[in-house]
């Protein structure tokens, strides 16, 4: 259910999607502190994106690693912050209940992968579940709602996006500031709701081949794959709405030197995404993001290279 929040490369000044890199990598070695080699391997842009509106907006103090993509040579990452720890405690715990989510939905044997995958990210959610109780409890509430939801197949899209949207919102509980926890309360909220119905959008054909739960099927009285042209301005519109709420919290609050960064994600990169989606080439965008890789090229200097000044062994 991940996978939908994209940085926007070509609308974003070169140095500002180096500090984005700057995060992605930081998270990385911070889940391989906090839970091992194996919990690298959920990495992605969403939980930077939570890394990133977690943190207190300024610019970090790059330090320098080796990284299994790169062995030979160090790169410059952000070191240890408690932004980033708590967005690798919350990642670990999202991330092991998507999975016991995909074991339910595609049954014993096409679920063989995932439990495999979930039996290797048990320790680490632990470990997470002891660090961040509340939020762990909260998302395993949220996720029984939803497959009770989904078990009595409601044709709704509101109550299943809704109980989705408050999972994700309460990432931001744990956060000092009353008004930034307010705010990103909203802000992910909204922005939750949007992933749960553009990720259904997305998984329509397939989820209607193998007779799964899709509430946008179910709203619609689809039997086709895709959403008709007399139905998908409505669909599009609440989708809209989605992003006009996670804009409206965005704007009350000063997210420093990430702000131009989600700027644009909301008000460019989210739209792009949706349209598509419903257009059936959101895969096709995301090989194109390809040629924006995280890794710098060899030789390629940037706001990271002036050394190693941040705790790297925070």
């Amino acid at each position: 259910m991940f996978g939908y929040i994209l940085p926007p490369p070509k609308e974003i000044a070169k140095e500002e999607y180096e500090q984005f890199r700057l995060a992605y990598c930081g998270l990385c070695h911070t889940l391989q502190r906090r839970y091992g080699f194996v919990s690298r391997f959920i990495l992605n842009y969403d939980f930077t994106y939570l890394a990133i509106l977690l943190s207190s907006g300024e610019r970090c103090s790059p330090c320098q690693s080796r990284c299994p993509v790169s062995p030979l040579k160090q790169q410059p990452h952000c070191p240890g912050s408690e932004a980033l720890d708590l967005a690798a405690d919350e990642s670990v715990i999202l991330t092991y209940f998507q999975l016991l989510d995909a074991i339910a939905d595609h049954g014993f044997r096409k679920g063989i992968k995932y439990r495999i995958l979930a039996a290797m990210l048990r320790p680490a959610y632990k470990k997470a579940e002891i660090l961040r109780p509340r939020f762990a409890a909260i998302t395993r509430d949220q996720l029984q709602i939803l497959t009770r939801l989904e078990e009595t197949r409601i044709a709704s899209l509101d109550e299943p996006a809704d109980t989705f949207a408050n999972l994700l919102a309460a990432a931001a509980d744990e956060l000092d500031d009353p008004v930034q926890k307010r705010v990103l309360h909203q802000l992910l909220y909204h922005l939750g709701r949007w992933v749960y119905l553009i990720d259904a959008a997305d998984d329509l054909k397939k989820d209607l081949a193998a007779g799964n739960y899709n509430p946008v099927a179910l709203r619609y009285e689809l039997k086709e794959g895709r959403i008709p042209p007399e139905i998908r301005p409505q669909f599009v519109l609440t989708l809209d709405h989605s992003i006009h709420m996670a804009a409206t919290a965005f704007e009350l609050w000063d997210f420093g030197i990430w702000t131009n960064l989600l700027t644009r994600t909301i008000y460019d990169s989210l739209f792009a995404v949706g349209r598509s989606v419903l257009d059936g080439t959101f895969h096709t965008l995301q090989k194109e993001h390809k040629k924006y890789r995280l890794l710098r090229k060899p030789n390629e200097r940037s706001v990271s290279d002036s050394g190693c000044t941040g705790d790297c062994d925070r």
